[in-house]
């Protein structure tokens, strides 16, 4: 029936134990099986290959006189995929084995697919890895601004295009920035490399003008990017000594102050629109004041809806007796380990606790802290 058919790599097995050494041999795209064989019957060898990762998804067809509906679950149970009846209809056996072998098909197509986006996302979060700051490099510029610099990031499993760093300056300053880019997965994680580059070759010439700076970033952006891509950035330069931190926005969450003392929280400003969207968008820069024993904290519009919202959840979480003591425990805002506790580690533990495992999307926070009696 299946020669007829059009099927003619076929090959047969005398039982049960020749059946699995032949299988060992050379895979199948499909095994034909009957129930009743004398030494090993058909339950068996099915629990044999299904018990072996390399069989999960061979399709195998039963056929079969078993008529109750306990041998039937009994063969499924087993690990058959589809039964067939005996006497044998030769259009049902030529459909059914024409089926799954489409199925095995499309399965192995998948598989394939799913292997390449793996290895790509992983190949994505290396780079990711390479292009945050470093160790090094954040300590030079904390010394020298006087502050410290913590960050928490989790990638969602299918990367969301989150990205921030530091770029020195001159007098003991440094600009900091954090970008969303549109979109998730890999074409987003590439954008927002692209982005990268762009903000380190502009850095030397407009990173002491955070309005300028977006500005140009998004001409630079509209040419760069396809339509319908873009991003939000956040750009400000921390000055330790003026105690000021300057910054733009293009749509990103605007950034918090944590005052010290039990001053209430200052939001910053949310202007503008998402880079690479239109040309001739200027950026507003604003400022918000930086005082010793405060902290400034910048993150990404995931972080925001984690935590319900800016005036809920996050600004509650800020607010709190568990961070205000944290900071005047250790006697300024850096997070540090003071004998109040750690304000960051507070803050990064509620949010890893509402994000999951898996978050849906990346979370970055960034965290300023300016040491010091207020």
């Amino acid at each position: 029936m299946l020669g007829e058919a059009g099927f003619h790599n076929i090959a047969y097995a005398k039982d049960g134990f020749d059946a699995l050494a032949q299988i060992a041999t050379e895979a199948p795209d499909l095994l034909i099986l009957d129930i009743m064989m004398p030494g090993m019957d058909g339950f068996e060898v099915c629990r044999r290959l299904r018990a072996d990762h390399a069989y999960a998804d061979l399709p195998v067809l039963v056929q079969t006189a078993l008529s109750s509906s306990d041998d039937r679950n009994r063969a499924f149970a087993a690990g058959t995929t589809d039964l067939i009846s005996k006497p044998l209809d030769r259009t049902e056996l030529v459909a059914r084995v024409r089926i799954h072998l489409q199925n095995r098909v499309l399965i192995r197509d998948l598989q394939t697919y799913r292997a390449r986006v793996e290895g790509e996302l992983a190949m994505a979060r290396s780079m990711y890895d390479h292009l945050l700051p470093s160790p090094a490099l954040c300590a030079a510029l904390m010394d020298g601004a006087g502050v410290t610099l913590r960050s928490h990031t989790a990638l969602s499993s299918d990367l969301g295009g989150d990205l921030w760093g530091v770029l020195p300056l001159a007098g003991g300053r440094f600009g900091l920035f954090l970008l969303d880019m549109a979109g998730r997965g890999v074409s987003a994680a590439l954008n927002a490399f692209r982005m990268h580059t762009l903000i380190h070759e502009l850095a030397p010439q407009l990173g002491e003008r955070p309005g300028a700076f977006l500005s140009e970033l998004n001409e630079r952006a509209v040419c760069l990017l396809e339509l319908g891509q873009h991003a939000t950035v956040i750009y400000g330069v921390v000055d330790g000594a003026a105690e000021r931190f300057t910054y733009a926005t293009a749509a990103a969450a605007p950034p918090v102050l944590i005052p010290p003392g039990n001053a209430a929280l200052a939001f910053g400003e949310r202007s503008g629109q998402p880079v690479g969207i239109a040309a001739g968008t200027r950026c507003e820069e604003h400022s918000l004041p930086f005082p010793p024993g405060s902290a400034l904290v910048l993150h990404s519009a995931a972080v925001l809806e984690t935590l319900g919202g800016r005036n809920g959840g996050f600004a509650a979480l800020l607010q709190s007796a568990a961070v205000r003591n944290a900071m005047a425990g250790s006697g300024d805002g850096d997070g540090g380990n003071g004998d109040g506790g750690d304000a960051f580690a507070t803050v990064t533990a509620a949010l890893a606790a509402a994000q999951g495992d898996v978050p849906l999307d990346d979370h970055t926070l960034v965290w300023i802290g300016r040491g010091g009696a207020p």
